[in-house]
């Protein structure tokens, strides 16, 4: 077989040429001209152009010439795949795919710097492949690092990163619960936990179950609660209102039932509280 191409190679048509020798066809000719007589030489030649635009070898979507031709040719050799992304990434810019990409292409266009004629340059690129195609199929998992203290930094930074990685992402609904929370808390509205399951559709018993995961380490009750007694803190720094009237404000019972949580979250009674705050206001004025 014969295939053809634009001279200068870089990535595609270097990775390709290599890609076609070793795992299609080892007798094949490779021909590099300029852009302009690729279609004309190709006739003449009776070879297939590829990485042109317009023909069945090249680009397409966000793929490159090499994908092509595993996809054509139905290689599926898993080393292969993982050199694919390399190559792509490489060939386009996108380093993102794999972090061997802008190693390749520094390594390729150096090759290209120092050889100036082509088949020179592909014979030295196959090398480099070569070299690649082995690390993908063998070398993947092998670490480089040989210092013991290294080599326990980075397993904890592993683990670290997986479990980073496996940390779930907080669920949709929890936003929404908290909606509808600081609206009950808001409005002085008392809503159960099984009618907000309802107005989330979702199971009491799991919100139930996973409540805390997401508020604070707290129970339904204690956060209520607790958001019950930051709105008196504000309403008795705010306003002149009494503690009787607060109380109802923020959905208490009664006088004593708000005393009494209050004094558990904070350590004193809520008019102990509201003298130093009239303290702190003279002192002031």
């Amino acid at each position: 077989m014969r295939w053809i191409t634009r001279e200068r190679p870089k990535i595609d048509r270097l990775a390709c040429p290599w890609l076609i020798k070793r795992f299609i066809d080892p007798e094949a000719e490779i021909f590099y001209v300029p852009l302009r007589d690729v279609i004309r030489r190709a006739e003449e030649l009776n070879a297939t152009p590829f990485d042109i635009p317009d023909v069945e070898f090249t680009h397409y979507q966000d793929k490159c010439t090499f994908d092509c031709f595993l996809e054509k040719y139905k290689l599926d050799d898993p080393a292969l795949l993982t050199m694919a992304l390399i190559v792509r990434g490489a060939d386009t810019d996108a380093h993102h795919l794999a972090s061997q990409a802008s190693g390749l292409w520094a390594i390729s266009a150096g090759l290209a710097f120092n050889y100036k004629d082509d088949k020179e340059l592909l014979e030295q690129a196959e090398v480099i492949y070569d070299a690649l195609y082995s690390w993908a199929r063998h070398l993947q998992d092998i670490k480089h690092t040989q210092n013991p203290t290294d080599h326990i930094l980075l397993e904890v930074y592993n683990k670290y990163l997986r479990h980073k990685k496996n940390e779930k992402k907080t669920p949709e609904w929890v936003n929404e619960f908290k909606e509808l929370i600081q609206d009950q808390i808001d409005l002085n509205l008392s809503l159960s936990l099984k009618e907000i399951s309802g107005e989330l559709k979702v199971h009491p018993a799991y919100l139930s179950r996973e409540f805390s995961r997401h508020f604070d380490d707290l129970s339904f009750g204690d956060y209520i609660r607790k958001l019950r007694i930051e709105k008196a803190l504000k309403l008795m720094e705010e306003t002149d209102y009494s503690l009787s009237e607060i109380a109802y404000l923020t959905g208490f019972s009664d006088q004593s039932h708000f005393s009494r949580i209050f004094r558990k979250q904070l350590g004193q009674s809520p008019s102990m509280h509201k003298r130093t705050l009239k303290g702190k206001k003279n002192t002031k004025g």
